[in-house]
């Protein structure tokens, strides 16, 4: 599949209840880097909550393919574990693992309830969480002098860029990160913005997370 410049995620690991019928659903959401994690917090969930009726589960991992799994622990099947799924696909979400763990409170919901209630609580759960992109970024070291940075300054930040550091010194050195596609441009700017004269070098390239009303 190949490496994507921006896909959207959840911002933070969040809880959501809801209750339908006496049956009480718990929906557990986090951001996670990988299935290894992913995993880990299901096992970590059906633990904390081992008296409960169903722990049902679904993630989605970006990586060389994207990775989907669900379960519906015991629920009929496709009635729990793939409307979760459905809920992270519809929200074009990874790097995203849902746990939603029932209590049954006595009354049968019937398969189409079962799909509702599980779909519903798995939407609150990432409500919760927040929804955000992560964004490719690659990291720009730029030495300049003074006279300039204000208003370098000022465009990093109306562009919504992240700065990494900045070191105060007989020039000023900034490392910045930039989305990969926006790189080329933000370098030319910085070249025209100093008439040529800032050192401009590029790093390593990594993921930053941001919220998706952000620039």
């Amino acid at each position: 599949m190949g490496i994507q410049a921006e896909y959207k995620t959840v911002l933070n690991y969040a809880e959501a209840k809801y209750e339908e019928k006496k049956s009480r659903f718990i929906a557990s959401v986090k951001p996670v880097a990988g299935e290894e994690e992913a995993v880990d917090f299901i096992n970590q969930l059906k633990t904390r909550y081992w008296d409960a009726t169903h722990n049902v589960y679904a993630y989605c991992i970006n990586g060389d393919s994207i990775i989907r799994r669900f379960s519906d622990d015991g629920e009929p099947s496709g009635t729990a574990g793939l409307p979760v799924l459905e809920v992270i696909n519809k929200n074009e979400l990874m790097d995203v693992v849902v746990v939603v763990t029932r209590y049954f409170g006595g009354t049968l919901l019937g398969a189409s309830g079962l799909v509702r209630a599980y779909g519903k609580a798995a939407m609150m759960g990432i409500g919760a969480a927040g929804m955000g992109k992560k964004v490719l970024c690659e990291e720009i070291r730029i030495v300049l002098e003074y006279p300039v940075f204000g208003k370098l300054q000022n465009y990093i930040a109306s562009q919504g860029y992240r700065v990494r550091d900045i070191n105060y010194a007989q020039d000023i050195v900034m490392t910045v990160l930039v989305p990969v596609n926006e790189k080329d441009g933000f370098i030319k700017y910085v070249n025209n913005a100093t008439n040529g004269e800032a050192l401009v070098e590029t790093g390593e390239k990594e993921y930053v997370v941001l919220a998706l009303n952000n620039p």
